[in-house]
């Protein structure tokens, strides 16, 4: 297996492994998994991906995250990211596929909305528009490491809420569903996701967040925006122009990503699975204070 840098002091394409090496042979998850602790953004081209073959790889890494209520492929381990209606034609730009489409357009990190959060994501490119839908990603290590000393010590102390509702209401009114509010209530998490393996530190925010623990409202919100701003300033990210048969997984303990926006009319399907961090993971370091969150 080859490693090939991406040039950005994070991420890196994989050459001379496929998803079935990984998920069939111990030594090609065991390399696999050093360069995901290194890299955090893994780029695989060329691969031969069916849903069975995702899940398989998948699995390696840890327990899959069963999709949550209200999604497209909702109980099942397969996040459908899809702009195709049941005809087989592209949704109206102001229809909710859409609407939710435009959401995964702000700065996030996978499920830190939920009382687990996420290791990583696994996303296959099944059908891409010709123009657009690229994904950003950005590293949160090397964020947290741009920042002085002071800072860093007081972002390791500080916890902040995070809300799927939160990040909905930021593109369309109602856009999450009652269900899935009832079903995902507001979490709160470390501020700072240090890596097991490596011992490196790393902003845990995303567009969930709406509030740090101890702070009113506007100072919370100011200071999520000013490391968001940082975190995501021009040069430092990586932008994947998909192909077909690309799959890219990340470390959500340690960037951040965003879909990038597609003529409304080109169609585009993208399968995600996602798996939950655990104890070994270092999810302990994350834990939610006794407080009660208040929006």
């Amino acid at each position: 297996m080859d490693v090939i840098p991406l040039g950005l002091g994070f991420g890196a394409e994989l050459r001379g492994v496929t998803l079935s090496d990984v998920a069939n042979d111990d030594a090609a998850y065991t390399a696999v998994r050093a360069a995901f602790e290194e890299h955090s953004v893994l780029v695989f081209r060329g691969q031969d991906v069916t849903d069975d073959i995702q899940l398989a790889f998948s699995r390696r890494f840890g327990p899959p995250e069963v999709t949550k209520v209200g999604s497209m492929g909702t109980g099942s381990h397969f996040v459908i990211l899809s702009t195709f209606g049941p005809d087989g034609k592209v949704v109206a730009a102001d229809h909710r596929q859409s609407m939710r489409a435009k959401a995964n357009q702000l700065w996030h990190t996978d499920s830190s909305f939920k009382r687990v959060p996420a290791l990583t994501s696994i996303l296959s490119a099944r059908i891409i528009p010709e123009h657009g839908g690229e994904t950003e990603f950005v590293s949160m290590r090397l964020a947290f490491e741009r920042l002085d000393k002071a800072q860093q010590q007081r972002l390791e102390n500080s916890f902040a809420w995070h809300s799927y509702a939160h990040s909905r209401s930021k593109v369309a009114a109602g856009l999450a569903t009652s269900a899935e509010v009832d079903a995902l209530p507001p979490v709160c998490w470390r501020m700072v996701w240090r890596n097991p393996v490596n011992g490196r530190g790393a902003i845990y925010l995303a567009s969930h967040a709406y509030g740090v623990e101890g702070m009113d409202a506007a100072d919370g919100t100011a200071l999520i925006e000013e490391l968001t701003a940082a975190a995501t300033a021009p040069g430092v990210s990586y932008l994947h122009q998909w192909k077909q048969g690309d799959v890219v997984m990340w470390d959500n303990r340690a960037t951040m990503h965003r879909g990038r926006p597609w003529p409304a009319h080109e169609g585009r399907l993208m399968i995600r699975t996602t798996i939950s961090a655990t104890e070994a993971d270092g999810v302990g370091t994350v834990a939610p204070p006794s407080s009660q969150a208040a929006e």
